[in-house]
């Protein structure tokens, strides 16, 4: 396979996690297997490839203020030691029952976002006490409404407990976990869609160096493939974080909505057959 054709099928797994807050990597591996590479180098690939479209995206996404760091460093935290727990259960656990049990929390957190599919900002009457004291809440320029958007985010527990489970899911399964941190965002911490994809994405690239640095000194990334898949997924971050802004909070949740079916039917298949 020639080093055009990488670059081409990374180009559209780029555009969509920078857009949907998904690393792009539960996108991306299906597509390189399809093509012929190896399911072991295209995993590691992938991996590094998720740094890239974080990179990508994220100087954009934090000069527009859609990025919230401070969010991003306290859920870091909980999301790095669901992590630990989750590499260290895969030894115990067979992967077959993962898969399904994971498949049906994005089945239940698929309900609950549809129920949401047309409201364009959550509201948040009341922060709770911890939310209110770490100040977890910030603004942006919506260039789709108009206006500068205030948001306070809600349930700081809750959502520290829901990305230990995201870290869990990422360590236990070597995913990005994407697909549960934004639900969490979402969902429980009741965050706008467009700044839930760029945190989300500014949280995956940080996770994500650690999980590369296993597959380096295992020997899986390959310069061949990893250089033009690299390189397709950092254009299409970057074609995504331009168009992100553009779009409406709904849209990027009808994005989200799509990619996270896909995602479950991925999940419980390999459930079912793996």
């Amino acid at each position: 396979m020639d080093i055009l054709t990488l670059i081409l099928v990374s180009i559209p797994p780029g555009i969509l996690g920078a857009i949907a807050g998904l690393g792009g990597g539960v996108i991306l591996v299906p597509a390189l297997v399809m093509i012929g590479v190896p399911v072991k180098y295209a995993i590691a690939s992938s991996m590094v490839a998720v740094i890239a479209t974080s990179s990508g995206s994220a100087a954009a996404y934090v000069r527009r203020k859609l990025t919230n760091i401070r969010v991003a460093m306290f859920l870091e935290v909980f999301t790095i030691t669901g992590a630990i727990i989750g590499a260290a259960l895969t030894v115990y656990i067979p992967p077959k029952p993962l898969y399904f049990i994971f498949g049906l929390f994005l089945t239940a957190s698929l309900i609950s976002m549809k129920e949401r599919i047309s409201e364009e900002l959550p509201i948040v009457e009341k922060q709770d006490r911890i939310s209110s004291w770490l100040k977890l809440e910030g603004d942006y320029l919506d260039e789709k409404l108009g206006v500068l958007v205030r948001y306070k985010l809600t349930n700081a527990i809750w959502g520290g407990l829901g990305m230990v489970f995201a870290g869990l899911a990422g360590g236990m399964l070597g995913i990005g976990a994407g697909i549960f941190k934004v639900s969490v965002f979402e969902l429980i911490l009741k965050m706008p869609s467009k700044p839930s994809s760029s945190t989300s994405n500014f949280i995956i690239g940080m996770t994500a160096l650690a999980g590369a640095s296993v597959y380096l000194f295992s020997g899986l990334i390959q310069t061949y493939f990893v250089a033009p898949i690299v390189a397709g997924m950092l254009i299409g971050s970057m074609i995504g974080a331009r168009i992100l802004n553009k779009l409406s909070n709904k849209t990027v949740r009808i994005i989200f909505i799509v990619v996270l079916l896909y995602s479950i039917i991925q999940m419980l298949y390999r459930g079912v057959t793996v």
